[in-house]
């Protein structure tokens, strides 16, 4: 039978076998071959009269369980090391990294593929069209002087997940670490793509995070989803509270375990095409990875700042893409960071 971790997809005429654990690729550009593969999906499946002699259909199944493509009823099932992969989980990892599923001369890493066929992403985000909140600058080099050391914030950091809602998160202090963490501090282009210059690295210096502060509770700053506009350090409106809002602080609450939502959910979104349009078959693990950097760069920022802070494992992208109204495949969520005020409780 098939292996749970092969798939099937269409490339231009031809239907395309894969997975990542077989050591070949099977390219069916006969329809009577599709057949038979897609018969194999159960250890039980009736014959398929396909039109090919016994003896083809005998050769293709040999050569789809010498591949790995189809394995014996049960054997992905009983192993632990392959029971505890999801199907997708798998393929991500070996499509993601060099040297995994025997891909030789696959087009990997930065290609530059999309150049002269489309045009690059802008690195500035179009602008949302609701009203725009000055936020405070804080000043760099009383930070330089102030700031408690790298090794105390580091040591102090924890996930916290309780508020003081008496005197919550202000419009200043969020004006703060925004600005801290994610304020463009310069532009540059090359190659005719757009580069930026911000406090965490990230690969290619395209910065595709856009952070959106979604606000139950904060002092100077009304509730609602807001954009950040790192190049000229303001929040646009994006959704007024409602529905969509609400079901985004809830969705953060019971991700964390908490007894009520955060004062502020700061929702990471990725623009894909900007490091599609240069990377192939990695974009994605770099997104998650820059997430992971800017999770941290929050951590040290919001533990320098006395706030409590708490990075998410996961998050509603469907809850973001209904409050937004963004094409997911274009723009979508892929972490979620709460804040707010501190709790000795």
């Amino acid at each position: 039978m098939l292996s749970r971790f092969t798939v099937l997809h269409r490339e231009g005429d031809d239907l395309v076998v894969e997975s990542p654990l077989a050591t070949a690729t099977l390219r069916a550009h006969d329809p009577a071959v599709s057949a038979v593969v897609a018969a194999l999906v159960s250890a039980a499946a009736a014959v398929v009269h396909s039109g090919l002699t016994d003896h083809v259909v005998a050769q293709l199944a040999v050569d789809l369980r010498g591949a790995g493509l189809a394995v014996p009823a049960g054997d992905e099932e009983d192993e632990p090391r392959l029971r505890q992969w999801r199907p997708h989980e798998l393929w991500f990892h070996g499509r993601s990294r060099q040297g995994n599923g025997g891909y030789a001369g696959m087009a990997y890493g930065r290609t530059k593929w999309a150049k002269g066929i489309f045009d690059p992403t802008p690195a500035r985000h179009d602008p949302y069209p609701g009203p725009a909140v000055e936020l405070h600058r804080p000043s760099l080099d009383d930070l330089r002087r102030d700031d408690p050391p790298l090794t105390a914030v580091m040591e102090d950091r924890r996930s916290r997940r309780t508020y003081d809602d008496d005197h919550p998160i202000t419009a200043e202090q969020l004006g703060e670490l925004l600005y801290r963490c994610s304020g463009v501090r310069g532009t540059f282009e090359a190659d005719g793509v757009e580069h930026l210059r911000l406090p965490y690295p990230a690969g290619g210096s395209v910065y595709e995070l856009e952070l959106y502060p979604v606000v139950r509770l904060a002092s100077g700053l009304d509730p609602g989803m807001y954009h950040y506009d790192r190049h000229e350090h303001r929040l646009r409106l994006v959704r007024e509270p409602g529905p969509e809002v609400a079901r985004l602080l809830r969705s953060a609450a019971l991700s964390a375990s908490a007894d009520r939502p955060p004062q502020v959910l700061i929702v990471l979104a990725a623009r894909f095409g900007r490091l599609m349009y240069t990377y192939e078959e990695l974009p994605y693990a770099l997104v998650l990875k820059h997430v992971g950097v800017l999770y941290q760069t929050m951590y040290l920022v919001a533990t320098a700042m006395g706030l409590a802070a708490c990075g998410l494992g996961g998050g509603d992208a469907a809850a973001f893409t209904e409050a937004t109204g963004l094409d997911h495949t274009t723009e979508s969520s892929v972490g979620e960071f709460m804040l707010g005020s501190h709790s000795e409780g």
